[in-house]
């Protein structure tokens, strides 16, 4: 049967990679042997401070035996502490762990009836624990930090959430949004498992935050799509209509006034939004399907009525040529007969294609202007109130020169040399006026 665990044995439990004890020879070292005796009767004593200690006895063996006995089982605890300390100094073994350790090599040490240097391996001890003291601290400090993070960490957490809840339902991207509150919460029961755990207050006040943040944004959700269900079936109902409506009028051939109910009922179905998609996929299809074929029947009448039109505009064209022929006008009445005849058969020939339309049109119009130009030119020339208003201004005009004249020729004569300079303006500017309404009367034929 083996024996209990010894102390070295004890102190190294519990890790996975720790230094290598001290190793404990097979003898005791001549330093443990040195703080021992053995008596005549086969009784050890242990030498300490306050003096010598019987630690007990080894029947059937040697006193060189029975003093190594006791030596190693010295050398066995001041191993145990050495390799407590190192795993302190060198690996990141924990103040709970290393308490433990320390707590079993105390029990053992406590009255340990072993041969060695008590005083040094109550020093060690001592030293060990100052250690273990200061890795608490550091652990307490570290943890102190960590549920700081922590905090911040839960903090941020809830404020993104409050800030998804917040988001204004209509600028809501609800599938990202969705995705992104089941991330947070999965994230929350992740730092509960595994992170650093906070004072009662606080843990209770952000969950009370993002529990309220998550029913908030739930609650919106529900109702907004409530909201859209809604909106959706009445765009459905509306869209229902129009469809019939398109279909009910997909074999008209009132080509006007039916294209124009076409694009009436277009605007409504763009502003009656959208059904479901399946519905309104299916409704669309439909409502296309009538207006196309309206709109074909109707373009391929349009085609026919294309090719006559091709056939007018010839017409038209010749027409224009006889037309525009007439000018310049030299004889205003040939050319009011000649226009009418062209205007009456241009009539008759009938509508030409709408591309050509505006461009033939123009050109007509510019020999009706040029006709009707020349009527008023003549109707002017003819009026005898301007005429005689002309012929008076031609009147009094001639007088006015006859009187400037005078009044040079006086001017002259007296050798007022700035008075003939005067008179001289005067006249010539009469003179100019004169014959500005000399040439306005004769085109009244005076």
């Amino acid at each position: 049967m083996p024996g209990p665990p010894s102390p070295a044995q004890l102190a190294g439990r519990k890790a996975a990679v720790h230094p290598v004890a001290p190793p404990v020879p097979d003898g005791p070292s001549s330093e443990s042997l040195a703080f021992g005796r053995v008596d005549e009767d086969g009784t050890v004593y242990v030498r300490t401070q306050e003096g010598e200690r019987a630690v007990g006895s080894y029947p059937g063996s040697t006193p060189e035996e029975a003093l190594a006995y006791f030596a190693r089982k010295y050398d066995e605890l001041a191993a145990a502490a050495q390799l407590l300390q190192q795993r302190l100094a060198q690996t990141d073994l924990g103040a709970h762990e290393a308490r433990e350790s320390l707590a079993h090599l105390r029990e053992h040490i406590g009255e340990a009836n072993v041969v060695g240097d008590l005083a040094a391996l109550s020093a060690l001890v001592d030293q060990v624990e100052a250690t273990v003291a200061a890795r608490q601290e550091q652990e307490s400090a570290a943890r102190a930090e960590a549920k700081v993070r922590a905090a911040q960490e839960r903090e941020a957490l809830v404020a993104e959430a409050e800030g998804i809840a917040a988001t204004d339902p209509a600028q809501t991207q609800w599938k990202a949004a969705s995705a992104r509150m089941r991330d947070l919460f999965d994230t929350w029961k992740g730092m509960q498992r595994s992170g650093p755990r906070l004072d009662k207050e606080t843990e209770h006040a952000l969950w009370q935050r993002f529990s309220a943040a998550r029913t908030g944004f739930d609650r919106q959700r529900k109702t907004w799509f409530s909201h859209l269900d809604e909106q959706q079936a009445e765009a459905r109902r509306v869209k229902e209509s129009l469809v019939a409506q398109a279909e009910a009028l997909a074999g008209s051939r009132d080509w006007g006034a039916t294209a124009g109910e076409f694009k009436r009922l277009m605007q409504q179905w763009r502003q009656a939004g959208r059904a479901q998609r399946s519905q309104d996929d299916a409704l669309w299809s439909r409502f296309k399907h009538a207006q196309d074929t309206f709109f074909a029947a109707k373009d391929e009448v349009a085609a026919a009525e294309n090719a006559e039109f091709v056939a007018n505009l010839e017409v038209k064209e010749a027409l224009l040529a006889e037309a525009e022929a007439l000018l310049p006008i030299t004889d205003l009445q040939v050319a009011k007969r000649e226009l009418r005849s062209v205007q009456e058969r241009w009539d008759i020939a009938g509508k030409v294609p709408r591309a050509d339309m505006q461009r033939i049109e123009q050109r007509l119009r510019k020999v009706e202007q040029a006709v009707r130009d020349q009527e008023d030119q003549r109707w002017k020339q003819s009026n005898p109130e301007v005429s005689a208003r002309a012929q008076s201004m031609v009147e009094q005009l001639e007088r006015a020169v006859q009187g400037l004249e005078q009044d040079l020729a006086a001017a002259e004569a007296g050798g007022d040399d700035r008075a003939v300079a005067e008179a001289r303006q005067a006249l010539e500017a009469r003179r100019a006026w004169l014959d500005s309404a000399r040439s306005g009367l004769a085109e009244f034929g005076g």
